[in-house]
């Protein structure tokens, strides 16, 4: 059996060796970048957002992950001005990595690491390119979504696939609880093909837009509901936005209800006008199908109501 040299080999161990910049932010970007260090990379310089504290945030934070690991941290408002850009420079990283950094970078950026920059979208490009690519997908009914890795280009999810791995969403599930497959889709994913990309044989296929779509943000008042769809589509409203994230709300005898657990209903009283009503203790949202939603927990003022309570709020009806 033939050998290399020990040179050879040494040569080719340090060629695995590589130094990161990474955008982050979120439970993925904390995942992502533990991910990163288990597979060697050094990390010079990350990132991140400050908190909003008009944002609930129930998700992980990558400031924290970086301050225990000691990992210099920056949090720019703009992460494009003149003397950001001055501080990637200078923590000379052969890869720039985004992941769930709310921000667009500048093409100046994106030339800054020789070897590349990447970044983790929520969705199977070209599929759901743009904002809040998992709430989108549970709202139109799909049945899988996952994560694509891909280059960064300035055109927004543009550029050519990296890897993806696909994650199913089950009837029920809410954006929430699919979020968190994607997270350990992220893991996945990234642990599977860093050693390619660090190699340098990681292979590239063409992310075809027109294959795909294109969807904004979305803001707590495109969590409104209208009884008049069916209810599919209300109950998919409904699991896309459901808590943490804002949530499906309907106003009703002057006040706003907000649904925090619903289901469809296999079997509800007749006659029930369109929209809430309580019967017997039980909660149900009748949509303009003639189907309705079961309401396990609904919300009044920020705190959930016990059926017995909104039956009242329902008595003069």
């Amino acid at each position: 059996m033939s050998r290399r040299p020990l040179c050879q080999k040494v040569h080719c161990m340090s060629q695995l060796k590589a130094k990161a910049t990474v955008f982050a932010y979120h439970s993925v970007g904390v995942r992502a970048i533990r991910t990163l260090l288990a597979r060697g990379i050094e990390i010079g310089l990350v990132v991140t957002h400050q908190d909003n504290p008009q944002e609930t945030i129930w998700f992980e934070s990558v400031a924290a992950l970086c301050e225990e690991f000691g990992i210099p941290t920056i949090t720019p408002d703009d992460p494009n001005a003149t003397e950001v850009i001055a501080k990637i420079r200078a923590s000379t990283p052969d890869f720039i990595f985004s992941f769930y950094y709310r921000h667009m970078l500048c093409a100046e950026i994106l030339s800054i690491a020789p070897r590349g920059a990447y970044n983790l979208h929520g969705s199977l490009l070209p599929h759901y390119r743009g904002r809040v690519p998992v709430n989108w997908a549970v709202l139109h009914g799909e049945s899988e979504t996952g994560v694509t890795l891909h280059e960064m280009t300035i055109k927004p999810d543009a550029g050519a696939i990296l890897a993806q791995t696909a994650v199913p969403i089950l009837p029920d599930d809410t954006a929430f609880e699919v979020f968190g497959k994607l997270t350990v889709a992220t893991e996945q994913t990234l642990w599977t093909c860093l050693p390619k990309l660090l190699a340098g044989s990681l292979d590239r296929k063409i992310n075809d837009l027109s294959q795909g779509s294109y969807f904004g943000g979305r803001k707590p008042e495109d969590g409104r509901i209208d009884w008049n769809l069916p209810a599919q589509q209300v109950y998919n409203l409904h699991r896309a936005v459901a808590p943490p994230y804002p949530g499906a709300f309907a106003e009703q005898n002057g006040r706003v209800y907000t649904l925090a657990k619903a289901r469809l209903a296999t079997d509800f009283p007749a006659n029930l006008p369109r929209g809430i009503s309580v019967v017997d203790n039980v909660g149900f949202g009748v949509c303009g199908d003639g189907r309705a939603l079961r309401i396990i927990e609904l919300l009044f003022e920020g705190k959930v109501m016990d059926m017995a309570t909104l039956q009242q709020h329902f008595a003069s009806r």
